[in-house]
């Protein structure tokens, strides 16, 4: 897992903007500040969708980049590369009894497997999907 940071301004009225100084043309927006990383994170993957894989500037580098904008305000987010690797391993995890049932229960709900439920629920964790 990579993670890139995003310069993240709001003026009067509008929404949150979130630009990726080290990603030309990544940017995202947001109307609750909630809602700031998850799309940060999608933006991320539809910026590497069928391009060539980077890595992230050092925050030493950006802040240099954005020192302007965070001077007037801006703020900078780590927002999280989760990347598929293209196979399933298996993985020994230890559980509560009353977890894992609330785990199969909802995975039973939304017709998921434990397993596909863990992966998606871990992943909305990481990337702030709440």
């Amino acid at each position: 897992m990579k993670t890139f940071f995003a310069l993240v301004h709001k003026d009067a009225d509008s929404a949150y903007g979130v630009s990726f100084p080290d990603l030309p043309g990544c940017h995202s927006a947001a109307d609750r500040i909630e809602d700031v990383l998850p799309n940060a994170c999608e933006a991320l993957e539809l910026w590497f969708d069928g391009g060539e894989d980077v890595d992230p500037a050092d925050i030493s580098v950006v802040t240099r980049l954005v020192g302007d904008d965070l001077a007037a305000g801006a703020f900078l987010i780590a927002v999280p590369r989760v990347t598929s690797a293209g196979r399933v391993v298996r993985a020994n995890i230890s559980l509560d009894r009353g977890i894992l049932d609330a785990i199969d229960h909802a995975a039973s709900a939304r017709k998921m497997t434990r397993s596909a439920f863990i992966a998606e629920a871990s992943r909305n964790e990481i990337e702030g999907v709440h």
